[in-house]
């Protein structure tokens, strides 16, 4: 997809490919809880005349790439790109990028959860270097329908009761959007971006501690499940004694990772140190330095 095609797709069937759904209409603009934080009036709006969103408690707003922007921590267009074509499937059938119009606004049906078994989903785990009993323990299988079209993918929830949703061509949420908190007794903890980060650090400490028992155990764990939601668990984060930060090596990443050291101090290190060259945990997990991705990227060979 490219920029025109992207910003010619409907707001409102983006946000409903994530499991965000209006609470009212008036006039031509809808109105949402915040996918960004949890809040008990709405204050997210989306204008269907102009295809454009504005959140009044951010005092900002602007286009479906400035929303991937704003939700992803990101600044690279190329990157909001692959991601909003990375929703499709989730949408129209494949190849196709018309988007259903604002009338109809289904959110996610017919959920199903259930014990994570799907050979498909087991692969893509694999693919990344995840251990499976690791993922076992805390994600399950999602099964749903989308504009009448049925799905799965790998679900992980999050305190609120909502599930982040990862398969190979998909990466969604069921509402509401919300942190993990994973609580072992401990007074330290360690802190993720996504629940894929937070099981290739469980893989690499298994990688350098095979047969250890107690690694899922060692320390307490918060995933944040979007950099949005930091501000969710800065309280939480600032509680423990000591703070491991394990979050992406781009400029989303370092803004979380100032705003924690600006709240905690020296109580919080910062991990991202000894995976430099890496995107994040998991590519450095599978070996994929972040040149080797862009050249990737760019049809070059290595």
């Amino acid at each position: 997809m490219n920029i025109q095609e992207t910003k010619s797709i409907v707001l409102a069937d983006y946000l409903q490919s994530l499991g965000v759904v209006p609470c009212k209409r008036q006039g031509n603009n809808l109105w949402y809880y915040s996918p960004f934080r949890e809040e008990k009036e709405p204050s997210f709006k989306v204008n269907l005349s102009r295809n454009e969103w504005y959140d009044f408690a951010l005092g900002r707003g602007g286009n479906i790439l400035d929303f991937v922007m704003e939700q992803h921590g990101t600044d690279s267009v190329s990157h909001v790109l692959q991601i909003i074509a990375g929703k499709a499937p989730a949408i129209a059938p494949a190849g196709s990028f018309s988007f259903r119009p604002h009338e109809s606004l289904p959110a996610f049906e017919d959920i199903h959860i259930q014990t994570l078994s799907n050979p498909a989903l087991l692969q893509y785990l694999q693919e990344r270097n995840i251990r499976i009993p690791f993922a076992e323990q805390v994600c399950k299988e999602i099964h749903f329908t989308a504009n009448g079209k049925r799905y799965f993918a790998i679900g992980f929830e999050n305190d609120l009761g909502g599930y982040e949703l990862r398969n190979k061509y998909f990466q969604g949420c069921l509402s509401p959007k919300g942190i993990t908190g994973i609580k072992n007794g401990n007074d330290t903890c360690c802190v993720f971006e996504g629940f894929m980060d937070y099981l290739s650090y469980l893989a690499l400490k298994e990688k350098h501690h095979p047969g250890n028992p107690n690694i899922v155990k060692e320390r307490d764990y918060i995933i944040l499940n979007s950099v949005a939601n930091l501000p969710k668990a800065l309280d939480i984060i600032e509680s423990y004694e000591a703070n491991y930060c394990y979050l992406d090596n781009d400029k989303a990443g370092t803004r979380a990772w100032l705003a924690i050291s600006d709240r905690c101090g020296v109580k919080a290190s910062d991990q991202s140190v000894h995976y430099r060259g890496y995107k994040d945990l998991n590519d450095y997990l599978c070996g994929r330095k972040m040149e080797q991705t862009q050249q990737k990227k760019r049809g070059m060979k290595l």
